[in-house]
């Protein structure tokens, strides 16, 4: 039996090296395996550089340090987050102190801001012009505004009216609009259907070029049909298939703050141009008694809904409508506002695009320090005195849309 036992553990003795060296062998193996595989991820990944800060950091991947590795991370948004947004602007006629605010308030975010003052339709700053005329994009839920008033005017809401979106939820238009609900302007969108979606979007000036003779101005789009994916109600609630610019947004809530003119867009570059500004009346849009019948909603995004964080920038009252959605990876936060106190008001029509940050309530805190940073100055009074002014002189009125009317009419 002893002889046995010795024999058992001289061919255990023999056999534990070549075991060692099998457990080591396979473990070199998969380390070789592993590292074969990286160095083919970074090879074939070209976006992959190391940052030196996160505001310049490429678009689609960065390389992070863990110690001693190095790995991709993968970014899914085709824009950065993070620019100088001012590049390539010529602010040649600008209200110097707007453009000041204007490029202080978006700091180091990638997007554009459009100032108007909307009782002439003159534009006072356009900070990242290429962005604020080109050709543009998704509006998101900023459309909600629009087609609120398309759903008043055809008589088929009031601004109490309940709309039942589900068993347990019913929402009337100042929550809705507070809180940018999809279903309620999902509702509206089926109930006016594309004809007179249509016909009031191309009123507002979907689809047309807000400015007049803005050289580098492109007119976005209105879809000829409903989207095929969604259909009317991601028409209505998030403004599927239309390219909207900042220069548009920036008009048609111009004619909001202004009781119902649409104005063309100018943007003079010259002190002979400034000297020599006319407002120039696009149309009117007969909207003057629906207006109070969304500003409730607007105003109640800046105070409680998407817009709120505004309240812990600036007291101006503001009303405005955010918008957050995503386009070829690319990630959209909006926001179309205007301030108003008696004659004085002014339009502030913010993008942003990038990645995740880049939403509509983050595009609201920008608008809130471009107002906070105005305020300071106490540009309000020099612009109270000069709108006070110009309201003596009534804009001529050519009445395209009426209460009621609706498109076959």
């Amino acid at each position: 039996m002893f002889r046995v036992f010795l024999a058992s553990l001289v061919l255990i003795s023999f056999a534990l090296p070549g075991l060692a060296l099998t457990s080591k062998g396979k473990a070199r193996k998969r380390s070789a395996i592993r590292a074969a595989a990286t160095k083919s991820y970074t090879a074939s990944n070209r976006a992959t550089v190391p940052i030196r800060k996160a505001s310049y950091r490429t678009a689609y991947s960065r390389t992070v340090t863990t110690g001693k590795r190095r790995r991709v991370a993968y970014n899914p948004w085709s824009a950065p987050t993070y620019a100088d947004s001012t590049m390539g602007d010529n602010p040649d006629g600008e209200d110097l102190d707007v453009r000041r605010d204007a490029v202080g308030a978006l700091g180091p975010l990638n997007g554009a801001i459009v100032v108007v003052d909307p009782n002439t339709g003159r534009v006072l700053s356009m900070v990242n012009q290429k962005l604020a005329l080109g050709n543009g994009y998704t509006p998101c839920s900023t459309i909600k505004v629009p087609v609120a008033l398309a759903a008043l005017s055809e008589g088929l809401i009031e601004r109490t009216t309940r709309l039942k979106l589900s068993r347990y939820q019913s929402m009337d238009l100042t929550q809705a609009l507070a809180k940018s609900n999809n279903p309620y302007f999902a509702v509206l969108g089926e109930k006016l259907g594309y004809d007179r979606v249509a016909y009031y979007a191309h009123l507002f000036g979907l689809g047309e070029k807000a400015g007049l003779d803005i050289p580098g101005e492109h007119p976005g789009t209105f879809p000829k049909e409903p989207p095929k994916a969604g259909g009317m109600g991601l028409l209505t609630s998030f403004g599927m298939e239309i390219n909207l610019t900042p220069l548009q947004l920036a008009a048609w809530v111009s004619s909001i703050a202004n009781g119902g003119t649409l104005y063309y867009l100018q943007y003079p570059r010259t002190e002979a141009e400034i000297a020599s500004f006319t407002p120039r009346v696009k149309r009117r849009l007969d909207i003057e008694s629906l207006i109070p019948e969304v500003k409730p909603g607007m105003m109640g995004a800046v105070q409680y809904g998407t817009a709120r964080r505004i309240q812990a920038i600036t007291d101006e009252p503001i009303f405005g409508k955010t918008g957050t959605c995503s386009e070829d990876r690319t990630h959209l936060g909006w926001f179309g506002s205007f301030t108003e106190m008696g004659q004085r008001k002014l339009v502030v029509a913010v993008l942003l695009t990038g990645g995740r940050p880049s939403v509509g309530p983050a595009a609201a805190g920008v608008a809130g320090e471009v107002y906070k940073r105005l305020s300071d100055i106490k540009y309000f009074e020099r612009l109270d005195a000069a709108q006070s002014a110009a309201a003596a002189a009534p804009a001529p009125e050519t009445p395209l849309l009426t209460a009621g009317q609706t498109a076959a009419q």
